[in-house]
Order: structure tokens, then C-alpha cells, then sequence
């Protein structure tokens, strides 16, 4: 029991590394996007935002997988599940981790803006140099929360049978009859978690650098 689970614990380890990698810069591109001064970008991206925050991630899952079926009629025999559940967990979380950035970018004093000027920075500059360090620094822990909640989320891909380790659990359980693989996979998911958890706080205590 304890292999097989081990094997769906592998799954959703690579779910979670592979979701991050292309999460976290797509956030940071939608979230330029949404403080553009294009209004039509601007809006495309709110919407965006908007949808994928006010619907479920199963459903989203689900369509990612679906639709290449449905508007292109390509067979889902070459569409492989695990990608289509990364692509799907990859737009969702780049939409909360976008909101995130935005909102640590526009926490920075305007003022600072004009100093750097004053000083001859370009705008280039004064964003890499000035404003994007402390926007890493203020959006770690909300950052971290999201990361966190993405390891429980990944049990999701069982929606379209991706057998990541709580598809194996339930299957394990509905055979033998019992909770213990359930019970066992809800340890592994709590010490994965630990790990993040812990590993984060390391990394804000790494940045704060004020205290």
C-alpha cells in the first residue's frame, strides 16, 4: 500500500513543481498586463482573472481537458491527462498569484517612483531595482498561503483520472475496504505540506531584512 501511494505521491509532487514553474512568471505577466495602460488588455486580463477566480478548479480542469475535443474535434487519446491538468492548474493559480503581485506593486509609495526619477533611474530601472524587491519581500506570505493550498488542490486531478496519490488511496480503500490508505495518504499530504510550509517561512525570514 504504502509503494503504491509513494508512486501517487510522485504524481502530485511533479503536479505541484510543474504548476509553480509556469504559474508563478504567468502571474507576474498577467499581473503587468492588468496595470497596462492598454484598456482593452487591461479588461481581457480582469476578465480573465475574474472567471477563473469565481469558478471551481474541478470544472476548470474539466474544460482545459475537453475542449480541444469539443472546438477542434482532436481525439483525447493525444491530449495526455497530465498535461491538460497542469495547463488547467497553471491558469488558475496564475490568476491568484497575479492579483497577489498587483496588489504588492501598488502597495509601493508613489513617492519612491518620483525619488528614483530625480535620481536619473528610467522606469525600467527604478521597477527592477527598487519596487520589485519589495514586492518579493510583502507578497511571500500570501504567496505562501496559495502554495500551500495548491498541494491539497492537486488531489483535484482525479477529475479526469489522473492517478495522483488520492486517486490511489480511494481506489486502495474501495478494494480492501478500508480507511488506512486514506489515512495514510491524508499523513503524506500533511508532512508535504509541512515541507512547504516550513520552507516558506525559511524563505521570509530570508527577506526580512528590516527586522
Amino acid at each position: 500500500m504504502v509503494w503504491d501511494l509513494l508512486g501517487g505521491l510522485a504524481v502530485s509532487v511533479e503536479i505541484f513543481v510543474f504548476t509553480l514553474l509556469l504559474a508563478l512568471p504567468l502571474g507576474f505577466v498577467v499581473a503587468l498586463g492588468r496595470l497596462s495602460r492598454n484598456r482593452l488588455l487591461a479588461a481581457t486580463l480582469r476578465v480573465y482573472i475574474s472567471v477563473v477566480r469565481g469558478t471551481p478548479l474541478m470544472l476548470q480542469i474539466m474544460f482545459v481537458y475537453f475542449a480541444p475535443y469539443i472546438l477542434f474535434k482532436l481525439p483525447l487519446s493525444h491530449y495526455p491527462r497530465f498535461l491538460a491538468t497542469v495547463l488547467a492548474f497553471a491558469l488558475n493559480y496564475a490568476a491568484y498569484f497575479a492579483e497577489i503581485y498587483r496588489g504588492g506593486i501598488l502597495s509601493i509609495d508613489r513617492g519612491q517612483h518620483e525619488a528614483a526619477a530625480a535620481l536619473g533611474f528610467t522606469k525600467g530601472q527604478t521597477f527592477f531595482r527598487i519596487v520589485l524587491p519589495q514586492v518579493v519581500k510583502r507578497v511571500i506570505p500570501a504567496v505562501g498561503n496559495e502554495v500551500i493550498t495548491l498541494v491539497k488542490d492537486t488531489s483535484l486531478a482525479f477529475t479526469i483520472a489522473v492517478t495522483e496519490m488520492f486517486t490511489i488511496a480511494k481506489q486502495l480503500s474501495s478494494a480492501n475496504t478500508t480507511m488506512a490508505p486514506l489515512v495514510a495518504a491524508g499523513v503524506f499530504y500533511y508532512l508535504f505540506n509541512f515541507l512547504v510550509a516550513w520552507s516558506m517561512e525559511r524563505l521570509e525570514k530570508h527577506y526580512a531584512y528590516y527586522e
